[in-house]
């Protein structure tokens, strides 16, 4: 018992070493880290800007006193490096490449080292429990065992071939998340335009109404007006105010949901930048819109994929049915032993495994491969009719939106010449604060309208983007 041990301490040593030495294998892609808010261009200290990385350093970073200016394309940038969900994405199309080595890794030989002691009693044998060899030696022994797959009729293969389409599918997921990321800033940004219009316009509407209700309330006062027009007066000053706390809550909601696609974890004060460039035309042809979703949306892209990773599975399953061969080695030293046996061993063979039965197991899963081939085959019809439903859609909304740009106008001027002429009739007596108080909330209307018609069109036009070649 005493030589077996000091066998075990003598190979245990070398065995550990080379178990934790690292091994010269291609070095895996670095996986990108969660995102940390970035802060816009005018938010960067001149101390970032010397630094290498062009990041300013918490202890010297500072929060401007006003609003940080903010357009389009630079809320756009933040959003794909701040999200959380861009992260996301981009680790899980990595992951999904280490699938791919995984499954190729059956290609390679698997070699292991393996340390053996026993301490045997002297004349024992094995007499019950299983069919072996019912001699124990005392021995302490290392060797390698190596293992090398010859062939196992292409259903290695199929898999890493399945596992590489199912990569290349994450891939085009992430870049379906990022336009989704792209889609939802945009539809914040045009959104918090809109509210910062509204919210002008209740101002506005509040004290053009503050005056209305101070004039009638100084001829109510003189007993030049009635009761009645002293009412209707503060009525439609409370409207007003009701209106324009409904905007400043719908501003603040607004600057929320744009913080939050942006990735901040708090509300940011931001000073929005408009768009100067003229509003065009939406697209003519609608069906080259749907032709080139239906080539260029990653949606459709990663379900190809998945379809044709799904039939490599399917082929995989169906390679089950076919024997595998395999090649065998050993080799090894044996220090302390019983003198029968030989210092050293060695051995090589060829196992050939040929499956005859298991409960029909093989078929059932080759089944359950193809009709889920299948249903991904059926998914992707689907989604492409989905498609060009929502690229028809939308284009249907971008021209309507179009033609509301105009209409709204048109509506506004014939408003508020209506309410100058309500006033004048008002002023001269020939009127009632009725119809005053009507032009003025026809007026409060078409503003609003035309104030948000602009933005929905750009909106629009950015969805139609989205639904057929992206952001």
């Amino acid at each position: 018992m005493r030589k077996v041990l000091v066998a075990v301490l003598i190979l245990l040593p070398p065995a550990w070493s080379y178990a934790q030495a690292p091994v010269n294998l291609q070095t895996p892609q670095n996986l990108p880290s969660a995102p940390q808010p970035q802060q816009p261009p005018s938010q960067i200290t001149p101390d970032a800007k010397m630094r290498p990385n062009g990041q300013a350093s918490p202890a010297v970073q500072t929060q401007p006193a006003g609003q940080t200016p903010l357009s389009l394309k630079e809320a756009e940038a933040l959003a794909l490096q701040n999200n959380p969900q861009i992260s996301v994405a981009r680790l899980t199309a990595l992951a999904s490449q280490q699938v791919t080595r995984e499954a190729r890794s059956n290609l390679w030989p698997t070699a292991a080292l393996n340390l053996t002691s026993v301490d045997a009693s002297g004349d024992s044998r094995i007499t019950a429990g299983a069919l072996n060899n019912p001699i124990v030696y005392q021995r302490a022994a290392g060797g390698v065992a190596v293992n090398q797959l010859i062939t196992d009729f292409g259903r290695t293969t199929n898999l890493t071939a399945s596992a590489d389409l199912a990569a290349k599918a994450e891939n085009q997921n992430a870049l379906a998340t990022k336009e989704q990321i792209l889609l939802a800033v945009d539809q914040a940004f045009y959104n918090a335009l809109q509210a910062r219009a509204v919210l002008a316009v209740a101002q506005q509407t509040v004290d053009a109404r503050q005056t209305v209700a101070d004039q009638v309330s100084a001829l109510f006062q003189s007993k030049l007006r009635s009761q009645l027009d002293f009412s209707f007066a503060n009525v439609n000053l409370a409207q007003a105010k009701l209106l324009l706390l409904d905007a400043q809550n719908n501003e603040n909601a607004a600057d929320a949901a744009l913080s939050t696609v942006l990735g901040y974890p708090t509300l940011q004060a931001f000073q929005l930048v408009e768009e100067t460039t003229a509003i065009a035309s939406p697209p003519g042809n609608v069906d080259e819109l749907i032709s080139q979703a239906l080539l260029m949306r990653p949606e459709i892209l990663a379900l190809g994929f998945q379809y044709q990773s799904n039939q490599k599975f399917q082929s995989a399953e169906r390679d089950l049915f076919f024997p595998t061969i395999e090649a065998m080695g050993v080799v090894g030293d044996t220090p302390v032993r019983n003198p029968v046996i030989s210092n050293w061993y060695g051995a090589v063979g060829v196992n050939i495994g040929i499956p005859l039965f298991n409960g029909f197991l093989y078929s059932a899963r080759e089944r359950e491969a193809r009709l889920r081939t299948q249903a991904t085959q059926n998914r992707l019809l689907d989604l492409r009719n989905r498609i060009s439903r929502d690229v028809r859609t939308s284009w249907l909304n971008a021209n309507t939106a179009y033609q509301r740009v105009s209409v709204t106008q048109q509506l506004l001027d014939q408003a508020s010449l209506a309410l100058d002429l309500a006033q004048t009739r008002y002023k001269m007596g020939l009127s009632s604060i009725v119809e005053l108080s009507q032009a003025q909330l026809q007026q409060t209307q078409a503003q609003i309208g035309n104030a948000q018609a602009g933005y929905e069109y750009r909106l629009t036009l950015a969805i139609l983007r989205y639904q057929t070649t992206g952001i």
